[in-house]
């Protein structure tokens, strides 16, 4: 039996989680804790309270697992966290200011900077700058606070500041945390337009590695304060959605993964980048040389919270009965849509007048519908067929909606057990340590939890509805 076990830690937005994986995927104990936020918590977060969470929370980890498990066989540790959020460090590697975090707006102007002089210097890489990109929030700091940035050594990733807190290694990020921030991905180094034209030194940017890299053990005074094993090796890390990915099972050549929650978050592996002149996807690097390109969907399951959470299984049982409706309905709550076409003008539609079980299942299928724009568009730019498509997310967990989605997509669902973007910080944390590579571990420590087959039928009939379903975004002009 393989008694080898792996660390995952998710530092958020709203608190940090960790959980102790088993090298065949049984989650073997977990601890959470929430953080004190305040009204400017969006903007900016004190990252040594999020190294005093995290500690606290392996401290209580380590001692709960000691009682079922030999501690020495916890081999690895990787971190996960936000994209866009960025630290500046000094000398001495303590941070300057807060973290800057990927939901503060005040770097809309550099974001639009960033953006323009990637088109006229980058066009055939990462374009989409924001001021959710770090990139964008690193020339804010400099502009805002230019006696600070005098005093600047390195800018900092929340993964990797984690991950430097807990070997002691710094000025390392990973491919992942590093897109937003400006990196090539294709050769891994730092274009000279971001140092020749923006008040950016080339010093301050971080080594980039592949997700998954050794960078140390544990220090001393981490492994005394915590229970853990000197010997624990501390890996470079990945984004939040990036390790939700790798959770979800969907990392080999033609797998992809659907994520409804708020939102629905497309991601997949493809042998070569998607270029997307549109902006609509953009690419990571795989850990194992292959690319990730993704996109999200301002449609999602935010409805369901608004407007039906009062009856829920009753309006489940309902819908089951009802499809496929044969109306429309899309759940877009808010004006604008960027994926899986760009429609700023876009506004949702319902049937009114139809009953409530109707108008619930007629949503779920709209969203189908939006999911099967979206892979189609993914194979259109890719010339790469989507072979295996994973789902995660709460809206994953209706029955109902999986099977609309599977005959939609005319394609098999499959629903892991644990898809937590701690989980896949774990995976990650294997990958390299334990096995060769993240593929191998993602085979090796995933849990198939349901799969959804379509119904020959079924899926006839919607796929019928969904090209009438496109023919109104037509007509609204969502899309030509």
């Amino acid at each position: 039996m393989d008694e080898s076990y792996f660390l995952g830690i998710d530092i958020g937005t709203q608190g940090a989680r960790v959980v102790l994986v088993s090298a065949t995927g049984e989650l073997v104990d977990s601890a959470e804790e929430v953080f004190p936020l305040g009204d400017t918590s969006r903007q900016e977060q004190p990252p040594l309270q999020w190294w005093e969470v995290c500690r606290t929370l392996l401290t209580s980890l380590a001692a709960s697992a000691s009682k079922s498990i030999d501690l020495r066989s916890v081999k690895a540790v990787a971190v996960t966290s936000t994209s866009g959020t960025v630290i500046p460090l000094d000398m001495q590697m303590a941070p300057l200011h807060n973290a800057i975090m990927y939901s503060d707006p005040r770097s809309a102007d550099e974001g639009k900077l960033c953006r323009s002089l990637a088109l006229q210097f980058s066009a055939d890489g990462y374009t989409g700058f924001n001021a959710s990109s770090g990139l964008s929030k690193m020339v804010w700091f400099t502009r805002a606070y230019p006696e600070a940035a005098n005093r600047i050594r390195h800018w900092v990733h929340a993964a990797d500041f984690i991950a430097g807190k807990l070997c002691g290694r710094w000025g390392v990020t990973d491919f992942t945390n590093a897109l937003k921030s400006g990196v090539d991905l294709r050769t891994g180094q730092w274009p000279e337009w971001i140092s020749e034209h923006l008040p950016i030194q080339r010093s301050w940017l971080p080594v980039v590695m592949a997700s998954g890299a050794p960078l140390g053990k544990l220090l001393p005074e981490v492994a005394s304060a915590t229970g853990l094993p000197e010997s624990v090796m501390v890996v470079t890390g990945m984004t939040d959605g990036c390790a939700s990915q790798l959770a979800s099972g969907a990392v080999n050549l033609g797998d992809w993964n659907t994520t409804i929650g708020t939102t629905l978050v497309i991601k997949g592996v493809t042998r070569e980048p998607v270029n997307d002149a549109e902006g609509r996807l953009y690419s990571h690097r795989h850990p194992d040389g292959y690319w990730m390109p993704g996109g999200a969907s301002n449609t999602g399951a935010d409805w369901v919270t608004r407007d039906f959470a009062d009856a829920l299984d009753v309006l489940e049982s309902e819908a089951a009965k009802r499809i496929p409706t044969g109306v429309f309905a899309w759940p877009l709550l808010k004006e604008g849509e960027r994926f899986p076409f760009i429609a700023p003008h876009a506004r949702g539609f319902s049937p009114e007048a139809a009953e409530r079980s109707i108008r619930f299942a007629a949503n779920m299928e709209g969203v189908a519908y939006i999911e099967r724009y979206a892979y189609e568009l993914i194979e259109s730019l890719s010339g790469e067929k989507v072979a295996t498509v994973y789902t995660a997310g709460g809206g994953s967990k209706s029955d109902t909606w999986l099977r609309i989605r599977a005959n939609v997509l005319n394609r098999p669902l499959i629903r892991m057990k644990h898809v937590s973007g701690a989980v896949g910080a774990a995976i990650l944390a294997a990958s390299r340590t334990h096995f060769k590579s993240v593929s191998e571990a993602t085979a090796a420590m995933t849990i198939a939890e349901e799969k959804v087959v379509p119904d020959p039928a079924l899926g006839q009939a919607y796929d019928r509805y969904y090209r009438q379903f496109v023919e109104i975004l037509i007509e609204k002009n969502y899309i030509k």
